[in-house]
């Protein structure tokens, strides 16, 4: 099979960024610029389509012929943007970006590169993103640009021709990636599963245009009149400002402040003896800072012109594991909803009745953030089918760990809150129910049950919010002994992972894990062969001392605070964690080609929750959709999955 590799500049007035690829395309300004592609080996070649040039006739066959491999670097923008003019198959395509994701490398273009070592003539060119905002974005009139709203080739040739190269080298460096990332290529159920994710991003969700606009136009207001009262009780000119409400506070507080911070707020809110004026100040500034406003921004920006947000999932997002990452929206992070008047709340926002709203539910902001969700609506005579997998990273660590007693727990009633406090404190699970005191030992399970499962110590039950639900700092380390002590196999599970990682990078030895999860390394990376039979990789493994002074495996990743390329550790916990969330993603992705297999279209997906949009007397139903995604692959047999859900005409959280 011959491959082709593509890579386009385009022009659209629509701004990418903010409102994704899919409105980007679609924007009557949106034209392709230049069509660089080169097979195999051959020499690169550039049409110039703004210059008038054509696309060959060959290439233009090839497009949409499955014995031509088309590849390029983020695929979905040149499968969409072709798409605009011309026809191509997205079955026929393979993503260098997704491919990197897969083996650890970072998704753009030039960071993938330099990762790899890729050689400074084939390195994507760093003076890209300078022609870029010259030739494919609207400039601003001004009288050096005779009032021009958009430069074209003609304006500035020598410009152009150095657009040509750097497009022309794109294909270059996107190939180089194509032919180092071979030696380790994608499983074929990846680049299937790649295919119905691109599916389910074309599709998209519809949007309630008239809930946005109302919270909106609510939210505007309710700010000027937030900001005005902030005004009159500090007198600031912008109470908005960060620097001039920190000095403010620091003032009236008598107490120097490192920043203002939720941590910080939090804290000076909680302090009894503290300043009244203060206080009332910062609940004005917590209001001020609810981020509902953004998310339907972020709708109202990428809505396209049928009513519906696409692209609202990046594939692999998420380095090794391969769970998806949310994009544009950040669906990931939805604020969850409380209150059980959702329907008339929602009339209330369409209809742009704030004093009612704020007369009935309190704070406007709040209330607005709560219906962010509800702002996804399936299409007219459709509805919802929203179903998630119960507690799925606990039933998987379970399962692979053999800890019998948890899975027993989740075959029958699976409350595992109450069953962890049952076997941590020797209390009959039975007393562990509302109305006796035994039900408070249920915080200490379920605190324990999120926040140890993966080594963590104290530490991690405080950022799990330990102290917030009421237990001392004093009674941590007991809550992690306890449970440690109910569930060895799985403490047994972390250092049997870190061992058989350390050994496979020391001596190069394959080896498994009772589960059948297992260990191998060639010269670049450390692999963990997961059940479904996908790998882990990391890059460059050695073993050296980490901070705590012990010997650990270091790696090359990108790091995930910042971003950047970098030395990373890891440890049993680490591993472990990896592989538990590696293996509930395999499950969520197995769960969505059952539901297309048979015939549901899903809309999007969070977490380990499909968002189903299900034709009105189809005969489709929620009990089907929960077998579907319930029906194991045969590499998961025994594992005790369930899944949960209901019906609705807009998205919520149940």
């Amino acid at each position: 099979m011959r491959t082709l590799h593509i890579d386009l500049e385009t022009f659209s007035d629509v701004d990418i960024k903010k409102a994704g690829l899919y409105r980007y395309a679609q924007s009557p300004s949106f034209e392709i610029l230049l069509f660089a592609y080169a097979y195999d080996w051959e020499p690169v070649r550039v049409v110039d389509l703004a210059a008038g040039e054509q696309i060959p006739g060959e290439v233009l066959a090839d497009l949409c012929s499955p014995k031509v491999e088309k590849v390029a670097h983020n695929a979905a923008f040149e499968i969409n943007c072709i798409n605009r003019f011309y026809t191509t198959d997205i079955s026929q395509w393979h993503c260098t970006m997704t491919h990197s994701y897969y083996c650890g490398f970072p998704g753009q273009l030039g960071q993938a590169g330099k990762a790899m070592g890729i050689s400074e003539d084939r390195q994507k060119m760093a003076v890209g993103r300078q022609l870029i905002r010259y030739f494919c974005i609207p400039c601003i009139p001004c009288r050096t640009n005779y009032g021009r709203t958009r430069n074209y080739w003609y304006h500035d040739k020598q410009k152009w021709q150095l657009f040509k190269e750097y497009c022309a080298r794109d294909v270059e460096s996107e190939r180089e990636i194509h032919r180092i990332l071979q030696k380790h290529p994608m499983p074929e159920q990846e680049r299937q599963l790649w295919v119905l994710d691109q599916q389910i991003n074309q599709r998209g969700a519809a949007i309630d245009l008239e809930l946005v606009q109302g919270a909106l136009n609510i939210s505007s207001q309710t700010k000027e009149e937030l900001s005005g009262k902030a005004r009159e009780l500090t007198g600031l000119e912008n109470p908005n400002s960060v620097a001039q409400l920190k000095q403010w506070v620091e003032l009236h507080a008598g107490q120097e402040l490192e920043s203002l911070d939720k941590q910080t707020v939090s804290s000076l809110l909680a302090d009894k003896e503290g300043d009244q004026l203060v206080k009332e100040v910062l609940k004005l500034r917590k209001e001020l800072g609810k981020t509902s406003v953004k998310k339907y921004q972020a709708m109202a920006a990428c809505v396209c012109p049928d009513g519906r947000i696409r692209g609202l999932l990046q594939f692999y997002g998420a380095n090794r594991t391969g769970r998806w990452a949310g994009r544009l929206v950040q669906i990931q992070n939805l604020p969850r909803n409380y209150i059980a008047t959702l329907d008339l709340a929602r009339q209330l926002v369409k209809e742009g009745r704030g004093d009612i709203l704020q007369t009935i539910y309190g704070s406007i902001p709040d209330i607005l953030s709560q219906l962010i969700r509800t702002a996804f609506v399936p299409a007219p005579g459709h509805k919802f089918l929203v179903a998630d997998f119960s507690a799925i990273e606990a039933r998987v660590l379970s399962w692979l760990a053999g800890e019998q007693w948890r899975m027993e727990v989740f075959r029958t009633h699976g409350k595992i809150y109450e069953a962890s406090a049952s076997t941590m404190f020797g209390v009959p699970v039975e007393k562990i129910r509302k109305g006796n005191p035994e039900y408070s030992l249920r915080a200490k399970g379920k605190i324990a049950e999120l926040a140890l499962g993966y080594q963590g110590g104290k530490g991690s039950l405080v950022s799990m919010g330990a102290l917030n639900m009421g237990l001392s700092e004093e009674e941590l380390p007991d809550i992690v002994k306890r449970w440690r002590g109910s569930n060895r196999r799985i403490v047994d599970f972390w250092y049997q992972a870190e061992r058989h990682a350390l050994e496979t990078v020391r001596y190069g030895v394959q080896s498994s894990l009772p589960c059948g999860v297992s260990f191998e390394r060639d010269e670049d990376y450390l692999m963990i062969r997961l059940l479904s039979g996908r790998r882990l990789y990391y890059y460059k493994p050695e073993i050296r001392q980490n901070e705590l002074g012990r010997e650990a495996i270091h790696f090359q990743g990108v790091d995930q605070k910042t971003r950047k390329w970098a030395s990373l550790s890891t440890y049993g916990g680490k591993l472990v964690e990896n592989i538990v969330q590696a293996t509930s993603r395999d499950l969520l992705a197995n769960a969505l080609a059952n539901l297309q297999f048979g015939g549901y279209a899903t809309s999007f997906h969070i977490h380990d929750e499909v968002v189903l949009e299900a034709p009105e007397g189809s005969g489709q139903s929620l009990e089907e959709a929960i077998r579907l995604m319930c029906r194991l692959p045969c590499w998961a047999e025994g594992l005790p999955l369930e899944a949960d859900g209901f019906e609705a005409y807009y998205y919520k959280k149940d």
